[in-house]
């Protein structure tokens, strides 16, 4: 049986359950390089180029793990665009091209052209090229492609419980997972899957969001149409496709009462993010807003700090109507009673038990 490695990195994090799906019925046993850790950073950073964005430099990590597993193909496709009219970062483009020309001890590379830009014929040539490489049957690999599109839509769907796409895929593979019942905020949490639902690159963002007494949202939470409608009110249309995404989902939950705030995590170094982030903190008005920019030198413990203070002056709002009614005599601006029902619930402030 010839295995093919999925790096478990940049788009892995959308469209894992389409390919596994493609490749596995096509009769191929499907790899993938687990979990980012330290050393596959170290190792990403080490290999790539300096002017990379974390997540890049990550996914050369995942490649090199890739080669120890003793593969017969490494799956890297060429992301340009995933629909119409809209566009994928351009570094994506290159990054088969990068990787080749870095990584002297690779496997067999399947690099596929992903371009719908503007029409599906391309792509429909290259999902026929990719299964050529274990089947002639033309009829098999559309079927295959078919089941693997279906399989996508599964775990697309598990999202929509409150699920982030990495346990979306978990909860798919067969895997448990139980999302918390309790809590007091609720807070949108927005920014590329592959930096947001990659607990070593967002430090465990949200976990630790949901360890605080919050209800995490999410952009594959929300309505895909009330995204889309959200994100046609802009002057002018969002060309890249999780720009888009990230600004349909902050003006579609800053318009939902029960939100309480709404996070950005962005990553250092990426041009999309240093101004779609900048266009939210822009237009949402009604919402408390925090931005979170990480790299590969970000340390927990300012995260945590940050974190804390932006859900404790959430619960001043909620509970004092208004942060104009802080005390400067260092009164309560919510009631003890309130403390206490808090703390009957199971939920406590963080920073005042330090």
């Amino acid at each position: 049986m010839q295995r093919v490695g999925i790096p478990q990195g940049l788009f892995y994090h959308y469209y894992y359950p389409l390919w596994k799906t493609f490749f596995e019925d096509l009769g191929a046993e499907v790899v993938n390089s687990g979990p980012t850790n330290r050393e596959i950073v170290e190792k990403g950073i080490a290999a790539a180029v300096d002017e990379s964005c974390f997540p890049v430099k990550v996914y050369f990590g995942h490649v090199q793990q890739l080669c120890t597993m003793g593969l017969d193909y490494i799956f890297l496709p060429r992301l340009v665009s995933v629909e119409p009219r809209s566009y994928i970062c351009p570094k994506f483009m290159g990054v088969p091209d990068m990787i080749k020309a870095t990584l002297s001890d690779l496997p067999a590379v399947i690099d596929m052209l992903v371009d719908l830009s503007k029409t599906n014929k391309v792509f429909d040539r290259e999902v026929v090229k990719v299964g050529n490489y274990f089947t002639r049957d033309r009829m098999a690999i559309q079927r295959a492609y078919h089941h693997g599109i279906a399989e996508q839509k599964n775990c697309n769907q598990i999202c929509q419980s409150g699920y982030s796409t990495t346990e979306a895929i978990a909860l798919w593979e067969g895997g448990q997972i139980d999302l918390p019942s309790r809590y007091d905020l609720q807070i949108g949490v927005l920014g590329h899957g592959y930096s947001l639902y990659d607990q070593t690159i967002s430090m465990n963002l949200i976990q630790r969001l949901r360890s605080m007494g919050c209800k995490v949202i999410l952009p594959e939470g929300c309505d895909h149409i009330k995204i889309e409608t959200a994100a046609a009110t802009m002057p002018k249309r969002v060309f890249w496709t999780l720009g888009r995404k990230n600004v349909g989902a902050a003006l579609h939950l800053a318009q939902q009462e029960q939100i309480d705030g709404i996070i950005y995590l962005a990553c250092f170094g990426c041009g999309p993010d240093s101004m779609i982030g900048d266009l939210i903190e822009r237009k949402i008005k009604n919402k408390p807003f925090m931005m979170i920019t990480i790299d590969e030198h970000t340390g927990e413990a300012g995260m945590i700090t940050r974190l804390e203070a932006f859900c404790d002056m959430l619960r001043r709002r909620r509970y004092a109507g208004s942060e104009s009614n802080l005390s400067a005599h260092g009164e309560y601006v919510y009631s003890p009673a309130g403390v206490n029902e808090w703390s009957a619930a199971g939920i406590h402030n963080s920073s005042a038990d330090q």
